[in-house]
């Protein structure tokens, strides 16, 4: 079962409840201390804080795939990944990027398709 921490925002006092997802969907508790509501926090253990895979090549040491085939570096396991048509995550770096700037420019009104379907819909209204 969950368990949910919570931290007064005024002296940090922290109260854990455990309860199910669906009771806490439900009726979320509320704990009020030193007269302040407190609010849910996540707690970060920095020995279990997981580490970026893509900052370094350190969690590449001793890697081998499941039929044993040593990918001990960044480059060997992409040729390994490739050879088998498989991907990673970073293969999509190109197309987060370029969806990105279409993502800015509708959001600053340059969306061609705006445009044209304003275009189409006042020639439906005057046809």
């Amino acid at each position: 079962m969950p368990t949910y921490t919570f931290r007064c925002p005024g002296c940090g006092a922290i109260t854990n409840a455990m309860m199910s997802i669906r009771e806490y969907v439900a009726a979320p508790p509320v704990f009020v201390h030193c007269g302040q509501t407190s609010e849910r926090f996540f707690e970060v253990v920095p020995a279990m804080a997981l580490t970026n895979a893509l900052a370094s090549e350190r969690h590449y040491d001793g890697l081998r795939a499941q039929d044993g085939t040593p990918i001990d570096t960044r480059a060997k396991h992409r040729a390994y990944m490739r050879e088998r048509g498989l991907t990673t995550i970073d293969d999509f770096k190109q197309t987060w990027a370029k969806e990105a700037e279409a993502r800015t420019a509708r959001l600053a009104g340059e969306d061609p398709s705006r445009a044209a379907d304003v275009a189409q819909a006042i020639a439906k209204l005057e046809g």
